[in-house]
């Protein structure tokens, strides 16, 4: 089985050369406690027996400069595509979106709130973000969404108005699933399941929740499997945000999806990433 990472980020060393300066102007905790260069990032792969990556921009460092990530990525070319930022709502944002996808960037990352701040999904549905879909749709650029349930009927307002946009929900949308089945508390995230250009993340925060209260594994992952299918669901690390070592979050990710048919983890721990980010191929 080939694993594919689509969330893990990396942060410089050299603070000279790519100086944060973090959206929202505070700094991610994590970013500062646990930086990972991109060199670091290929070690933890090996040892990991991950293949390929599809690296997220840390939005909380650089803000919409995405020149770590697109360097980084663009010296592992046989490994690593980046996914940037940018400002949705710039005047210019058609032109900033092509700049830096003619330098490597193969995806984007709207941060509508998480570690530094709450969640605000007005960004989503303003009109004067839709030059930055209409140029996403015309280069074939997916589009990374991290929001919480609040901002899914913007969400599904955008998957329909630009079908031919491939838009993936970081971390599963963060799904209430503490009480356990039906997940009656995440039905919001299932009644999403009919947008055909929707997929999901499963990142550490779902393999977390999934072991509280009334949730499991064996309960919940089959559930999402048979809404959205295998084909829309991957797997990201969110290495180094997340504790511990690339090894021991995948390791609980295959401990979290044993439930499901080696068919089922072949999609999600490789072939959906192949088919979002088609230069890993």
């Amino acid at each position: 089985m080939q694993y594919i990472d689509i969330h893990p980020h990396i942060i410089s060393d050299d603070e000279k050369k790519y100086p944060p300066a973090p959206l929202f102007g505070k700094r991610s905790d994590w970013s500062q406690e646990r930086p990972s260069t991109v060199e670091s990032l290929i070690a933890a792969m090996d040892a990991a027996g991950v293949a390929k990556a599809a690296v997220v921009h840390s939005s909380t460092t650089y803000g919409f400069d995405n020149s770590y990530v697109v360097d980084g990525c663009n010296a592992y070319k046989d490994r690593l595509v980046a996914v940037g930022s940018v400002d949705m709502l710039a005047d210019d944002v058609p032109q900033v979106i092509k700049r830096w996808a003619d330098a490597g960037l193969a995806g984007l990352r709207i941060f509508t709130g998480g570690s530094t701040k709450d969640f605000d999904p007005s960004e989503l549905d303003n009109p004067k973000s839709f030059r930055a879909w209409e140029m996403c749709a015309e280069l074939g650029l997916p589009m990374c969404i991290q929001t919480g349930p609040i901002g899914l009927p913007q969400v599904r307002m955008l998957a329909e108005k630009f079908p031919n946009v491939n838009i993936i929900l970081d971390h599963l949308g963060r799904p209430d699933v503490l009480d356990g089945p039906p997940y009656a508390n995440a039905q919001s995230l299932f009644d999403m399941a009919d947008l055909p250009n929707l997929f999901m993340k499963l990142t550490p925060r779902i393999f977390g929740d999934v072991k509280k209260e009334k949730a499991s594994a064996q309960t919940f992952f089959p559930k999402v499997v048979e809404a959205f299918g295998a084909n829309r669901l991957a797997w990201g690390s969110n290495f180094p945000t997340s504790p511990g070592t690339l090894a021991e979050i995948l390791a609980t990710a295959q401990a979290g999806l044993s439930s499901l048919s080696v068919q089922d983890r072949e999609w999600i721990f490789g072939k959906t990433a192949l088919s979002l980010y088609p230069a890993l191929a």
